[in-house]
């Protein structure tokens, strides 16, 4: 009987502007023992893929690591994969920039480890059929996604060990289906379940199992590091699945061998899928409710089966549905790579936004950075290091634009020194305000979001979850130990700059924090008309909205150097004659507004509570600055000055 080809992949990666001690605590709990056991006790050939913010982090802190790995490559122990350098969802961006993004990593890891890679991990395994093509173009002849992705479109389990083809506009490109079996034995059950399994898969008839997933569950996840290492489970695994490969019943394998040994599974097209966590988190809340419920109907064993590829959630791209600010973000970038190539694809912005590409700040499920504001601030850093390449010595400007792809237009408000993004029918607030020698934009604050797991943990909220017993806690089991004693507080509108409302005055401010209120008028959903004009060598955009007490006019000016000067009149008997007219910015970072008259300023902290793979964690987003005036005055200014 021939024997089976088992190839151990492994995924390494941070995110760009994640903080340095993390990288630090990941060398030394997960990259350099995980590679010093399997180097050193010669379980290789191992596939390796090294994501480009870490490739970057340890040439500058740890070149030694890069050295060893560069040795093993060359002698044909590792073999190293491609990636968008940046790790970026390829799906998500233009289609130039996905080939460069690999032509960035392929540069990479010939001139640092001098081999010519040809195989890709794709970011987060989010397929799209036209990706076929683009991974062609760019030089790669296969790429590895989730076995899931073929059940989904009908093929059966037993299809799935070995390569298969397929193609989109006459480029073909082979594809490795990642066993999820292997995906969740590994670390996390006894090594003598997984040897077990691929004496299965030899016994019938199979020639090809392959894992690849992420290297950081070898030490990085709750409870792996002492599983793995301290309690000998990757010891033990060498010790096992060694003895197999001893035997003649397991070839470790790279990829490329495998290609070449193993013969085709056929022809597949592939729909746009990822992995099942990742579809279910991009549902919206209800919707994600339902699917949970829909798998406890059908029963463990059955959603396990052939069945369970065919219950699925939304696309990666529901993100940008599902929060406002990763589609701020992500549109923002496209029209900025835009801006670019028109511009000649400078190298300073053109890496700037390939930095920005970066998904972990896109996105979130048990992993995914959008809740972490150090993740959504590099972002953010990056597209205005890119923005102010781009406009250097440009005066001000503005464009009336459908920024968003919603359907509505924004104005995009842009010099030399900053650039804002006004929403004339969400309220003519500002969605978004960025200063290029601060590198912030001082509106990244995540709204507080009822999201599905809050409902299930408090449902939970009495039930103790535990992890198996004699292993490390997966995914699944990491999801069902999240509970929750009380509803954490949800905002009824989106967090923006300058968003209206009239308030009563017997509103305290703690009422006001948990969103626990009804204002006696908002003008946040509110659709304003407004006119754009040069004044005075300033940019003011005139807005108005409402009827009678309702109407409220709103005069936004922007100087060159981004100070903005907002003007409010309103009809002073809108309400009780003690209410507030109040607007409220939502800060991410500290700004100082001058008043006029002056005004009764309330603050509060603005707090998420979110899953992590620790568990739930409570993370400050920003700051809430309300400005209130008495509704009698009828009129109010402020001015924000850039900082210094």
């Amino acid at each position: 009987m021939a024997p089976i080809r088992f190839v151990f992949g492994l995924h390494l990666h941070q995110p760009v502007g994640n903080f340095d001690h993390v990288f630090a605590q990941h060398v030394e709990d997960v990259y350099r023992p995980l590679l010093d056991r399997l180097a050193g006790r010669g379980f290789l050939p191992v596939v390796l893929h090294l994501s480009g913010p870490l490739l970057e982090w340890l040439e500058r802190h740890e070149p030694a690591y890069l050295d060893r790995l560069g040795t093993l490559a060359a002698d044909g122990k590792i073999e190293m994969l491609l990636a968008g350098f940046y790790e970026p969802v390829l799906a998500s961006l233009p289609r130039p920039d996905r080939i460069e993004q690999i032509r960035w990593m392929h540069e990479a890891v010939q001139r640092r480890f001098g081999v010519d890679a040809r195989g890709l991990w794709l970011t987060e395994r989010v397929w799209e059929p036209e990706l076929a093509a683009d991974l062609a173009d760019a030089g790669v002849r296969y790429a590895l996604v989730d076995d899931r992705h073929f059940l989904a479109t009908g093929f059966e389990i037993e299809q799935l060990h070995a390569p298969l083809w397929t193609e989109s506009d006459g480029r073909r490109l082979a594809l490795f289906p990642i066993d999820e079996r292997l995906r969740y034995l590994i670390p996390f059950r006894p090594p003598e379940e997984t040897a077990q399994y691929l004496r299965d898969l030899r016994g019938a008839g199979h020639r090809l199992a392959v894992l690849a997933d992420d290297g950081e569950k070898f030490g990085g996840w709750p409870g792996t590091k002492e599983w793995v290492y301290g309690q000998g489970w990757l010891d033990r695994f060498i010790d096992i699945v060694g003895r197999r490969v001893e035997s003649g019943e397991v070839v470790l394998s790279r990829l490329d061998h495998a290609l070449a040994e193993v013969p085709s599974g056929g022809l597949a097209y592939l729909p746009t899928a990822s992995y099942t966590e990742m579809e279910s988190w991009a549902l919206p809340p209800n919707a994600a409710l339902r699917l949970e419920r829909l798998r406890k109907d059908l029963g463990e064993a059955r959603v396990a089966g052939p069945d369970g590829a065919l219950v699925r959630g939304a696309h990666w791209r529901n993100f940008f549905v599902k929060y406002s600010e990763s589609n701020r973000m992500h549109k923002k970038m496209q029209a900025l790579s835009t801006l670019c190539r028109r511009k000649g694809n400078p190298v300073e912005a053109r890496r700037a936004i390939g930095r920005a590409q970066c998904n972990d700040a896109y996105w979130h499920g048990v992993f995914g950075g959008l809740y972490l504001p150090h993740l959504r601030d590099a972002v953010w850093r990056e597209l205005a290091l890119a923005e102010g390449a781009l406009r250097r010595g440009k005066g001000l400007a503005w464009e009336v634009l459908d920024f968003d792809g919603d359907g509505h237009q924004e104005i995009w408000v842009h010099s030399e020194s900053f650039s804002a993004i006004v929403s004339p029918v969400r309220g003519a607030a500002v969605e978004e305000y960025t200063i290029f020698r601060s590198g912030i934009n001082y509106a990244n604050v995540l709204t507080r979001r009822r999201e599905a797991y809050h409902d299930l943990a408090l449902e939970r909220a009495a039930a103790h979850a535990g992890q198996k017993e004699g292993g490390a806690a997966s995914i699944h089991e990491i999801e069902e130990g999240i509970r929750l004693d009380a509803r954490p507080p949800t905002d009824a509108e989106d967090r923006v700059l300058l968003l209206e409302r009239i308030l009563p005055r017997a509103l305290g401010l703690e009422e006001y924090g948990w969103a626990d209120y009804r204002s006696v008028h908002s003008w946040a959903r509110t659709s304003f008309d407004f006119a754009v004009q040069r004044r005075r060598g300033a940019l003011e955009i005139a807005c108005a909205a409402g009827q009678g007490r309702e109407r409220l006019a709103k005069l936004i000016r922007f100087g060159a150097d981004g100070e903005m000067t907002v003007r409010y009149a309103w009809d002073p008997g809108a309400s009780a004659p003690d209410d507030l007219f109040a607007t409220e910015l939502s800060l991410a970072s500290l700004l100082a507004p001058e008043t006029t008259p002056a005004a009764e300023p309330w603050r509060f902290t603005i707090e998420t509570i979110a899953k992590s793979e620790r568990g739930l964690d409570r993370t400050r987003q920003g700051e809430s600055l309300t400005l209130r005036w008495p509704i009698r005055l009828g009129e109010a200014a402020l001015v924000v000055r850039p900082p210094a």
